[in-house]
């Protein structure tokens, strides 16, 4: 039986699989206590509460080690979050290598957002692979869709693979069948941690709910038919002229169009660029669009959108894959259910990350949206254990 070792375990997705696969697991670390009470509940007795900033294991295994696990914290990386690049921690990522190498593992693999290998932020993963070289290790990196593992969900992942004393990583790349997220609701109302929690009718959020179709969501930074603009819910952000929608999405087009900045994807419109563009004067009609909320002066003459989010309120569609599941899929401002007037319910989350409905969540909504939402896929690491297994037994023959 190979063993293994995880780094950063959550709430046990990355081990699922390699247990599943008839791994052993011989110890699983995280510094979240809710976490590991739900990984030991489902997963075996092997977790412990322990924080892995120090590069040190709060005991010493004994016997070989086949593989080291590590999923450590994506959220300096995401594109979701503020992605710091000093974001202390984004350096728990070298951490794994140096648990592994220090243990003398066979295999070291290390899986994060794909936020992670761009810009000043593949640093990281540049010191990582050095690091693992320099120790004897090959190193190879993957990158793997959910869509090709079986999910419904558009969540893309990097994954390092280092090797001890190897020159090669035979690797298939998975290619399953696509699955609907309908397929994936199915007979659902009787599964636990699907408690549902509907919009209050008189809510502003259920009126905004109200206006989103499935596939769309509420953004006024985009254009389409996949885009409801505020300006479309005068029920509770307020109404407006024609006029002032047409300068609304005049502005909308300028501050993509002409950029000051070499970041973002839009800046703030010069007004009088946007007074040249209308043959009559709009300085009191923009006043009035400050004073209802749409438009904020950014000085300078400057002038933006009051509203610049790239997308609240997505509602889910049951023919398309679901967004990334994140940690804030619990929150109806942020994701909706395909067709009812609410959020998606801890079991949903986890269904379309691919847990069984036999493992149970615990803790506060937040905190089980938390671990649902940081974990790695089961089917994930399914497909990343049979590889492994494949390889170890081919190095035994």
């Amino acid at each position: 039986m190979y063993s293994f070792v995880s780094l950063f375990s959550g709430c046990g997705g990355f081990d699922k699989g390699f247990i599943d696969q008839g791994f052993k697991c011989l110890g699983a670390y995280d510094i979240d206590p809710i976490a590991v009470e739900v990984y030991n509940q489902n997963i075996g007795e092997y977790a412990k509460v322990y924080d892995l900033s120090t590069a040190e294991l709060p005991e010493n295994i004994k016997g070989s080690i086949d593989i080291v696990l590590s999923g450590s914290p994506c959220q300096g990386f995401s594109t979701a979050g503020k992605r710091r690049v000093e974001d202390p921690r984004n350096k728990l990522l070298l951490v794994g290598g140096q648990i592994a190498v220090r243990l003398n593992a066979k295999y070291f693999i290390a899986e994060n957002v794909m936020g992670s290998v761009s810009g000043e932020h593949k640093l990281y993963w540049n010191e990582l692979e050095k690091y693992m070289i320099d120790n004897g290790y090959h190193v190879e990196f993957h990158k793997c869709d959910a869509t090709k593992i079986g999910l419904p969900q558009s969540r893309k992942r990097i994954i390092m693979i280092a090797a001890r004393g190897a020159k090669k990583i035979d690797i298939e790349m998975p290619l399953f069948e696509p699955v609907s997220l309908k397929d994936v609701f199915n007979n659902i109302d009787s599964a636990p941690n699907h408690d549902k929690e509907y919009l209050s009718v008189n809510s502003s959020e259920y009126k905004i709910a109200l206006k989103i179709k499935p596939g769309q969501k509420l953004s006024n930074v985009r254009g389409g038919e996949r885009a409801v603009h505020t300006w479309n819910i005068p029920s509770v952000f307020g109404s407006i002229s024609q006029i002032e929608e047409q300068i609304l999405l005049e502005i909308m087009g300028l501050r993509r169009k002409i950029r000051n900045r070499d970041f973002g994807d839009a800046d703030p419109v010069d007004i009088t660029t946007l007074k040249s563009r209308y043959d009559h004067d709009i300085s009191e009609n923009l006043k009035v669009l400050i004073a209802k909320g749409y438009l904020r002066d950014t000085g300078g003459n400057t002038i933006d959108l009051a509203h610049t989010f790239n997308g609240k309120y997505r509602r889910l569609c049951y023919t398309k894959v679901s967004p990334t599941v994140d940690t804030r899929f619990g929150n109806p401002k942020y994701f909706l259910h395909p067709e009812e007037h609410r959020a998606i319910t801890v079991r949903e989350a986890a269904r379309i990350q691919g847990f069984p409905d036999s493992f149970i969540f615990k803790g506060n909504k937040a905190e089980q949206y938390r671990m649902i939402g940081n974990a790695v896929p089961p089917k994930m690491s399914h497909w990343l254990a049979a590889q492994l297994n494949k390889i170890l037994n081919a190095a035994n023959e």
